[in-house]
């Protein structure tokens, strides 16, 4: 089948002649040159695709026995966990694989930030990413719900609970969000909606963005300064070129599947040895809008905001300092102007980092008790 004139020789060489593709591949990836200081860091943004896929391919697996409704969500979810084939798997690598996604996009950002590489001409790489992390907060708050336990119940309680420090409109906001004026079965078929109709749509035209324009602009280099070398004086968009640096295939790619693949192990290895921690208790006992667990919080990554608004007295300053620091990530790349990249070289930035991660940590910390 694959010799000289074999059928899969044959096809190939069919689609080859109206394609090119041997062309693209060559020149996207053999020809295509990454700065001679990308490493690992650099392959997060694989990883996190990959992860992106896995939690697709579970997510139709569940979506095939899970029904959005009060009296049965909870039900079809024990059913998943207890009767379908491998569905206590599934379901497990979708609950695991949200978590772990959401750290390594933490960390992909991080990286991000230390290495400057959010500097022109790569802002359309940050807002996209930025983006792209906050549809994923939507897609974890809006699947939380649909198990309809009691930690997810009254975890979202509290989240959609935030909206009313706002004046005014707060308890207008909550209700919109809610269907009413508690978390109801309306408010599992509209979390249910978003999660599998709206948001899927949504992240794929962003995912595409995002990838054609991190692959236009290419890996950014600490090294040579503010600008890649090919950036320099350039008022028209040109790829940038490094001559020292080595092509992105076989070696970044190698580097890039071994990180899929350690994701893998560690997505399974928390299966197997920390499952308690992603499904708790309260994880096992249906959703009772009357009885309220001693001990309820968001998810570990709602901790922090969510600690900074209980230590501030004021509600509405509380909310309105993570509304102006979401508008300063967002827009971080054209406030700073500084065309330095290396963190090092700036103090006053790099204290800034370190000292956002121990904050960020701390309220972390503190808001688990």
């Amino acid at each position: 089948m694959f010799s000289k004139n074999g059928m899969l020789t044959k096809i190939y060489t069919w689609v080859e002649e109206r394609t090119g593709l041997s062309e693209i591949l060559r020149s996207q990836l053999v020809d295509f040159t990454v700065p001679k200081d990308s490493g690992y860091s650099n392959t997060l943004g694989f990883v996190l695709f990959t992860a992106f896929f896995i939690q697709l391919i579970t997510g139709i697996f569940l979506l095939t026995y899970y029904i959005p409704h009060p009296d049965y969500a909870f039900k079809s979810v024990q059913f998943i966990m207890n009767q379908a084939n491998f569905g206590w798997l599934f379901r497990l690598v979708h609950v695991v694989g949200s978590n772990l996604l959401v750290a390594t996009l933490f960390i992909h950002i991080l990286v991000v930030f230390y290495r400057g590489t959010y500097k022109k001409p790569r802002e359309l790489n940050w807002l996209t990413g930025g983006l792209l992390f906050f549809i994923i907060l939507l897609f974890c708050v809006t699947g939380y719900l649909l198990p309809w336990n009691q930690l997810s119940y009254w975890s979202t309680t509290i989240l959609t609970s935030i909206p009313t420090v706002m004046p005014l409109v707060g308890g207008k906001v909550t209700e919109f969000i809610r269907g009413g004026e508690y978390v109801t079965g309306i408010t599992l078929n509209r979390f249910f909606a978003f999660h599998v109709a709206f948001l899927p749509l949504f992240l794929i035209t962003v995912v595409i963005i995002h990838i054609f324009v991190v692959w236009r602009t290419g890996l950014s280099s600490i090294s040579e300064g503010a600008q890649d070398p090919a950036q320099e004086g350039a008022h028209l968009f040109k790829r940038p070129v490094y001559p020292d640096g080595y092509p992105f295939y076989p070696s970044l790619f190698m580097k890039a599947v071994f990180m899929i693949l350690l994701y893998i192990a560690v997505v399974f290895f928390a299966i197997t040895f920390f499952q308690g921690l992603f499904l708790p208790e309260y994880a096992n006992i249906k959703a009772d809008p009357f009885s309220t667990p001693q001990f309820i919080r968001p998810p570990w990554y709602f901790l922090a905001p969510y600690m900074l608004l209980r230590l501030i007295p004021n509600k509405f300053i509380g909310i309105s300092i993570q509304v102006v620091i979401i508008v300063l990530f967002l827009l971080w790349p054209f406030f700073d102007v500084n065309k330095e990249k290396n963190i090092w070289k700036r103090p006053f930035l790099l204290v800034l980092f370190a000292t956002t991660l121990i904050v960020w940590f701390l309220l972390t910390m503190l808001g688990r008790f």
